[in-house]
Parts: structure tokens; sequence; C-alpha cells
């Protein structure tokens, strides 16, 4: 691979620190990209031209003048449309926000800012990451543009994928990052829930929401993870290097016996089970679990999202319920016709839930499942009868879990398949170490889609 779009955020940062290539060199090739495949992929809200330019000019005087901020100084950076940024509109995909001017950059982007990363643009979502695409596009899968890239965070997963950006945000409620790396094959991660500033996060469920990165591969998704939190001495590894840190020998895998390899497609069976297979071959210890809550869930999450979304969008539904689209405006209403006992009757099944997992993660170091049964839905799918791409995912939303999926093999159509890795609390770099060791040792993060005829 030569083109600098496809090379993973550790190896640029090397080409920038040694000179050998420059922010401006790196931006100018992403803008390019964009401007040719933008149009068919729908990836973009807005992009930073300008702004990013000048921002990659600025990073370079600094490190001439000896400055240099770390392995981020330089990149460029992505945002999902529901992150706050000064610099850019934030409009959540929607009409409501069409005169809303952010007064301060969310923390996770002041947080990369200050780490050296370059604003690129505003990646695409469904409305409020809850409703529709109708104003900006359906977010084209780059592995195949007849299907959807995956929600809410679609167009992070889909600039990534296709090499529009080297690093995004996204934000999960309920798989939003995870379902859109899966289906686009990426590395994405949900860390544990408060550990990543969520405040400048357009919400749509408080007790649900968390935000990420989403990158090419799982060293440089530790990288931004680490500077996403913005706290020196954070639970979160700065960088990885050779060593015993890294050894998986010995680790236990846990592997849920229940809902989670229940009705897979058989492309993603396949691809998961080679996984756990390879996961053997390098040494882990593969232990079945019974979680038997864990397939009647839906219910549960699908209360406390809706309840919680609505007490967000109360207000804006009677001022400007016409300004939004009609999936985002019927799912934020539907919160309004649920009780307080219903909320917390979902409350309880939520505790219960989060006894059995915990109790279950307490005999392993990690869980692995797929990260969905389904492969990447159509297009028109996604417009008319969208598939439950939470099936998978959000368990750990409603535990606070950290969850990474990465990419674990291709199915029908060439269409990427998912492997999701759950830790305990806090326990990111056990996640990362194995998710590292796994990628290291095979190759699906290292294709790409060759998007002829595309542009």
């Amino acid at each position: 691979m030569t083109e600098l779009a496809f090379q993973s955020i550790p190896l640029l940062s090397d080409r920038i620190a040694r000179r050998a290539i420059s922010p401006t060199e790196l931006v100018r090739e992403l803008l390019d990209r964009i401007s040719r495949y933008n149009p068919v992929l729908h990836s973009y809200i807005s992009v930073a031209e300008t702004g990013a330019l000048h921002r990659a000019a600025s990073l370079e005087a600094e490190m001439r003048a000896g400055g240099y901020r770390g392995p981020l100084h330089g990149i460029p950076i992505v945002h999902k449309d529901v992150i706050c940024t000064r610099e850019l509109p934030t409009t959540a995909h929607s009409r409501v926000l069409d005169d809303f001017p952010p007064v301060a950059d969310a923390a996770i982007v002041a947080n990369l800012e200050r780490a050296g990363m370059i604003l690129l643009g505003k990646t695409n979502t469904n409305e409020f990451a809850n409703g529709g695409t109708e104003i900006y596009g359906t977010p084209r899968n780059p592995w195949n543009t007849d299907h959807f890239s995956g929600g809410s965070s679609a167009g992070s997963g889909a600039s990534v994928a296709a090499g529009l950006a080297v690093a995004a945000t996204g934000s999960d409620t309920g798989g939003s990052i995870r379902a859109p790396a899966s289906f686009c094959g990426i590395v994405g991660f949900k860390p544990t829930h408060g550990l990543v500033p969520v405040a400048g996060l357009i919400p749509l469920s408080w007790s649900m929401d968390h935000v990420g990165p989403m990158t090419r591969t799982v060293f440089g998704n530790a990288l931004l993870l680490g500077a996403m939190v913005g706290v020196e001495g954070a639970k979160v590894p700065k960088a990885f290097g050779p060593g015993p840190e890294l050894a998986v020998e010995g680790m236990t895998v846990g592997v849920p016996e229940d809902h989670f390899f229940e009705g897979l497609d058989p492309g993603v069976e396949a691809s998961v089970q080679s996984a756990l297979a390879h996961l053997e071959a390098l040494g882990c210890h593969l232990v079945p679990l019974r979680l038997p809550r864990a397939g009647d869930l839906a219910a549960a999450a699908g209360i406390i999202v809706a309840v919680e979304a609505y007490a967000q969008h109360a207000t804006w539904l009677r001022r400007h319920g016409r300004r939004y689209g009609v999936r985002a405006r019927r799912r934020l209403s539907s919160g309004a016709f649920y009780s307080a006992a219903d909320y917390q009757l979902a409350g309880q099944i939520r505790q219960l839930w989060m006894r059995e997992l915990n109790a279950a993660m307490a005999t392993v170091d990690v869980l692995v499942t797929p990260t969905q049964r389904i492969l990447a839905p159509t297009v028109q799918e996604e417009e008319t009868d969208p598939p439950d791409t939470s099936w998978g995912t959000r368990h750990f939303n409603l535990s606070g879990h950290p969850a990474i999926t990465i990419p674990c093999g291709f199915a029908a159509g060439g269409l990427p398949v998912g492997l999701q890795i759950v830790g305990p609390h806090f326990a990111e770099k056990t996640v990362i170490r194995l998710a590292h060791a796994y990628e290291t040792t095979t190759e699906w993060h290292s294709r790409r889609p060759s998007l002829e005829g595309v542009s």
C-alpha cells in the first residue's frame, strides 16, 4: 500500500515524526479522496478544507520550532456530527439544528486537538443517532455500495474503511460504534461507561451513551482512546511496544452459550468460529459460559433509551416537531407513552443483567461474541425496514462494560464480519491486548475496498 489514506495511525505518526511526510500531504490526499468518493458514499456532512490545511501548516511550523505533541501530532480526525465542534456546524443530521452554533468544542474534541490532531470534517449519522438519513443521504458501505455502512456512526465507519479518513469518533448507545465498524471491516471501541467524557455530545440516552474511537488498527485505536480520555495516568495504554504485556497465552476467553451464537448468518458463523480457533492457537483457553438473560434485554433497553431520549427532546418536539424527520419524530416521541413503572421495571431488569454478567466476567479475562449476527443490510432495507443491529451489542451499553469490534473475516458479497471482545469494567488494556494479538496474527485488517467504479 502506497496511499497515505490507508496507512495505520502508528505508521503515519512515525513518518510524520521523521518528517518523511508532512501533515499537509496527508490532509491533501484525504481531501482529494473525499472530493472523489463522498458524492457516492455520503460519509461526510461537512468538510473543513481550509481549516484543516491551515492547522496542518501550523503543526508543521510547530515541529520545525522543536515542538512535538506526541504520536497524534499532525494526524487528521473526523467527528460524528452529534459531537459539538466550534469550527464546523453540528447538525445531528437534523433540520432542528439548522441554526445551532456550538459555543464550545466537546471535551473529546478539545482533548484530541491538544494531542495535535487536525479536524478534517463531520461525518454523517442517523438523525440524532436514532432516526433516518433523508437530508444528507444514506451512507454507503465501501465494500458494496448497495449496502448500508451501519448506524448510527455510519459516516465514521464508511470514511475510515474507504480511506476518506484515518481516524474517526463515534457515539454508541446500543452499538452505534460497533455496528458500522463491524459492517465496514474496521476497529471500533466502546469504552467503559464514564471513562471517556461525553460533555458536548448531543445526548440520546444519558445512562447508555458512550463515545469512542474508530480506526483501521487496534494500536491506532488505543492511541486515540488514550488521548480522548485526556487524563494523565488513565487506565488506557498510550502506546504498545514488543514485550510480555502483549502476551495472551493462558488468557481465559468466555464464550456465551446463550443468545450470541443463535441464528447467525452462515458467513458470520464460519468467520467467528475460525476466529475462536485462532485464539485457541494463540494459547487462549475458551470457556463456555451461561448468560440466560442475554436474549431478553431488547425491551428493557428499548424502554430506557426511549424514555431518556424523550426527556432530552420533549421541548424541541413541542416547538419544532415538524422539523424532525418522520422516523426520528416517531422514535423520539415514543418515550412519552411509557410510565414511571415501565422505566423502573426496565431498570430492575438492567440490574439483574449486570449481576449476571459481572458474575460471569469474574470467571474469565474477557468474553468473545460475534458483533453482528447478520451482514450489512442493503440501503433499501435501512431506508424501509431496518434490522435490529443492537442484537449483540446493547447488552454492554446496559452494563457499561468495554467492548471492541475487530474484523475477523469476509462473507457473501465480500462483506466484512466483526468479532466483539468484552472486558471487565475499566479493563480496556486487557481488551486491547487480545484484540491486538488477534489482529497482528491475521490479515483481515490489511484488506481494503477497491472502490473501482464508485466515483
